[in-house]
């Protein structure tokens, strides 16, 4: 086998296990001495229920007594409290060489003292030994190197957690279609919802969902739904009149008849469509309307050319009733 292939890294794969050989001893050095300090410590203050009173006095707390032996030693007082606890659930007979001090800390969770004791001594299947990783696994905390989807999403949720970061980063993920996917109607339902709590935003994704012709057939079958768009639509209606009255230049005119609320309703109306179109045709500038699209405008039109020819004739005539064919169309039939 060449040279080059038969590596780890920079080094031979016999050199490599020389250094892991040696780094091991190294680490069971290490571990010893984690332990010591954490003997010496659970000596000087041994555990006890919160708020029990050590044998030195009131003045002597837990906390002061593990301060003072952190500064003497050089140690922060974070380090030799955690080794004080790990020492505590690992009784020297149950503590396994071989294995670092980094996993006996974390396998220090498990409360059952049996269990425990029973754990350290079976590390994962297909192990050899026990790693950071599997023992944060068997106790449920987060692993450094994530591997499964769970892992992942977990790093990810721990990664995200300012509000800013977490903002680019769905930005990003909406950004990919086999993402968007793979989401459920409920999920982007609610993310719908979240992103249009503020009124413009709310406006402008309504607006043009309304704007496709199924969307606004199924979004109308709701009642609730249904309400509020006649309920704002007469709201409108309203408006448009107020404003008919303050700007338009036959106001005054009007003013001067003796008028009903059936003629006022009637010219603001008119009022009102004209306005919308000249609002909304503008629009359809270097645009295609889909062959659906262009079918429901045509018969849309022909209701509203059928609506004028009704309001000619009733001022003209004086005669409201419509025929049959007329109702039909007015009802989209």
């Amino acid at each position: 086998m060449p040279e080059e292939i038969d590596k780890v890294g920079s080094v031979s794969q016999r050199r490599y296990e020389q250094i892991v050989a040696e780094l091991r001893d190294v680490v069971e050095q290490q571990t010893r001495g984690q332990f010591t300090i954490g003997d010496r410590a659970l000596e000087i203050e041994p555990m006890r229920e919160p708020g029990g009173q050590g044998p030195a006095g009131p003045e002597w707390s837990v906390t002061a007594t593990l301060t003072r032996l952190a500064e003497d030693v050089g140690l922060k007082y974070s380090t030799v409290k955690s080794a004080r606890w790990t020492s505590s659930r690992w009784p020297t007979d149950h503590r396994h060489k071989g294995v670092s001090y980094t996993v006996h800390r974390i396998l220090a969770y498990i409360e059952d003292d049996q269990e425990r004791f029973a754990a350290i001594l079976t590390p994962p299947k297909d192990k050899v030994r026990w790693t950071p990783d599997d023992a944060s696994r068997r106790v449920g905390n987060r692993v450094e190197t994530p591997v499964t989807p769970t892992e992942k999403i977990t790093a990810i949720h721990s990664l995200a957690q300012d509000d800013q970061v977490a903002a680019a980063v769905t930005s990003d993920f909406l950004k990919r279609p086999e993402v968007t996917a793979k989401v459920t109607t409920v999920d982007k339902a609610r993310v719908v919802e979240e992103f249009t709590r503020d009124e413009t935003v709310a406006t402008t994704a309504a607006t043009s969902l309304l704007r496709r012709p199924d969307v606004a057939f199924r979004a109308m079958s709701d009642d609730t739904a249904r309400f509020q768009v006649n309920h704002a639509q007469a709201e409108r209606s309203r408006q448009a009149r107020e404003h008919f009255q303050e700007t338009s230049p036959v106001a005054p005119a009007v003013r001067q008849i003796d008028r009903t609320v059936e003629f006022l309703d009637l010219v603001t109306a008119c009022h009102s469509f004209v306005a919308a179109a000249g609002r909304t045709v503008p629009g359809l500038r270097d645009r295609q309307l889909s062959d659906d699209e262009r079918v429901i405008v045509h018969e849309n039109v022909a209701r509203v050319r059928a609506t004028l020819d009704w309001i000619e004739t009733a001022v003209d005539t004086g005669k409201v009733d419509m025929d049959d064919e007329l109702a039909r169309l007015l009802r989209g039939q």
